[in-house]
C-alpha cells in the first residue's frame, strides 16, 4: 500500500493519479547541474592541463559528487510527489522521507483556473489554480503533466459527488434556490480571491470581469 492509499477514508477511491511534468525536476535541478559540471571541469582541467595538485582534482570530484547527489534528491522527490483525485477530494502528497499532504474537498471547490503557454500546450503541462471555500482560498498546482485531463477528471468527480448529494433521480434546484443554498458569503469570498489574483497579475482584468459576471449571475 502506498502512502497516498493509507490516507484514504472508508469507501474513498482513487479516480485519477497525476504528477508534475518531467520539466519540473529539470528546472529545480538546474543549480545542481551547474555544480556537477563545474566539478567535472575542474577535474578535467587539472588532469589534462594544470597538473598542479591531486588535492584540486579531489576537490573537483567532491564538488561533482555534491551536484550528483543533489540531482538525485530532486529526481526522487519528484517521483515521490503525487496529485490524486479521489471520490471525495483532491489530494497532494509530497516529501521523500518526511511526508506532507494537503487536500481540497470536491464539494468546496468553486472554480479552477487553467494556465498554459504555447510551450506548455505543446508539451501537455500547465498550472492549475483551484478556488475553494476554505480559509486558504486558492490551491496551486504547478507544471502538472496532462493538466487538461487532470482538470476534467476533477470536475467530473465533483459533478458525480454533487449528484450523489442530491440523490438518485433528484432534479437540480432552480438557479435562485441553488444560489441561496450556496450563500452570498461564498460568492463574496470568491470575488475577493479573484480580485486578489487580478491585483497580483495572475489573471487579466477582462478575465476577472467575466468571472465576476458569472458568479453574480448565480444569485
Amino acid at each position: 500500500m502506498s502512502y497516498a492509499e493509507s490516507l484514504l477514508a472508508k469507501d474513498e477511491r482513487i479516480l485519477y493519479e497525476g504528477r508534475q511534468h518531467w520539466l519540473a525536476p529539470l528546472s529545480d535541478a538546474r543549480n545542481a547541474v551547474l555544480i556537477l559540471l563545474f566539478g567535472l571541469v575542474v577535474v578535467l582541467v587539472e588532469h589534462q592541463i594544470l597538473h598542479l595538485s591531486q588535492f584540486i582534482a579531489y576537490a573537483g570530484l567532491a564538488v561533482a559528487l555534491v551536484g550528483l547527489v543533489w540531482i538525485g534528491i530532486v529526481y526522487f522527490s519528484w517521483r515521490a510527489e503525487q496529485y490524486i483525485i479521489t471520490t471525495r477530494r483532491v489530494l497532494k502528497v509530497e516529501g521523500l522521507l518526511d511526508k506532507k499532504s494537503g487536500d481540497s474537498s470536491l464539494d468546496k471547490i468553486n472554480d479552477a483556473v487553467l494556465k498554459q503557454g504555447i510551450l506548455a500546450r505543446i508539451l501537455h503541462y500547465g498550472d492549475l489554480e483551484v478556488l475553494t471555500a476554505n480559509e486558504e482560498g486558492i490551491d496551486r498546482y504547478e507544471m502538472l503533466a496532462n493538466v487538461v485531463e487532470f482538470k476534467k477528471a476533477m470536475l467530473n468527480a465533483k459533478n458525480t459527488l454533487d449528484d450523489g448529494f442530491r440523490g438518485p433521480g433528484a432534479t437540480a434546484p432552480a438557479p435562485a434556490t441553488a444560489a441561496r443554498a450556496a450563500g452570498s458569503d461564498d460568492v463574496t469570498g470568491t470575488l475577493a480571491k479573484l480580485a486578489d489574483l487580478r491585483d497580483k497579475g495572475a489573471i487579466t482584468p477582462a478575465e476577472y470581469e467575466a468571472k465576476k459576471a458569472e458568479l453574480l449571475g448565480r444569485l
